[in-house]
């Protein structure tokens, strides 16, 4: 899905080392639900979806793995105190690493009635939603793809909350909440169904 309302925003670019091992960050990794006030930087905010669904390769792959190469989960951000971007939802575009627009203002308070009353949404200083249009995969691999899917949205959420351990950050998961709605705020096509909810802020 492409945005609409805002135009397209051109990212920071990614870091690709850091001083976090990959052990330490499994270590560390814990569910946080109460964030600290502040803004979160745009820069942290584009390692976290680079490290969702950013590309890896000239050739379009990806961080994290999928059946086929054929990627059938969409990525969002509910920009609610991101420093360097105005409060609105934004779908990101792995190939340009750009946020495309969808609306403006602040609507983590829709998220999280959406999220049945969940506090951690609201006060996040952004929200990721990860999304997939099954069809994608189910094209190919037929009521499998359907597993594939979910397998390759964990690896997705896995990352991003990996990441967020070396940036200093809290996320937790949120799978409860009411699909109708969130696709609703999200404007999402036909055949398109929020999988995840990650709230994110100052740890």
């Amino acid at each position: 899905m492409t945005g609409h309302a805002l135009e397209r925003i051109k990212l920071p670019e990614p870091k690709f080392d850091s001083s976090t091992s990959i052990e330490e960050a499994l270590l560390k990794r814990r569910s946080v639900r109460v964030f600290k006030e502040g803004p979160v930087m745009l820069a942290d905010l584009s390692q976290l979806l680079w490290a969702g669904q950013g590309t890896t390769d000239v050739r379009g792959l990806r961080t994290a793995p999928s059946a086929g190469a054929l990627y059938p989960l969409e990525l969002y951000v509910v920009a609610g105190s991101v420093s360097g971007l105005s409060q609105g939802l934004y779908n990101y575009i792995p190939e340009r690493h750009e946020l495309s627009g969808i609306s403006e203002g602040d609507s983590r308070g829709d998220f999280c009635n959406a999220s049945l009353g969940q506090s951690s949404v609201r006060r996040a200083a952004a929200v990721l939603v990860l999304s997939a249009v099954y069809q994608r995969v189910t094209a190919k691999y037929g009521e499998r793809g359907i597993r594939y899917v979910h397998m390759e949205a964990g690896h997705a959420a896995q990352n991003i909350c990996l990441q967020a351990v070396h940036l200093r950050l809290g996320t937790v998961v949120i799978g409860a909440f009411q699909d109708k709605e969130v696709q609703q705020l999200l404007k999402m096509g036909a055949g398109e169904s929020p999988l995840y909810i990650i709230p994110v802020g100052k740890r």
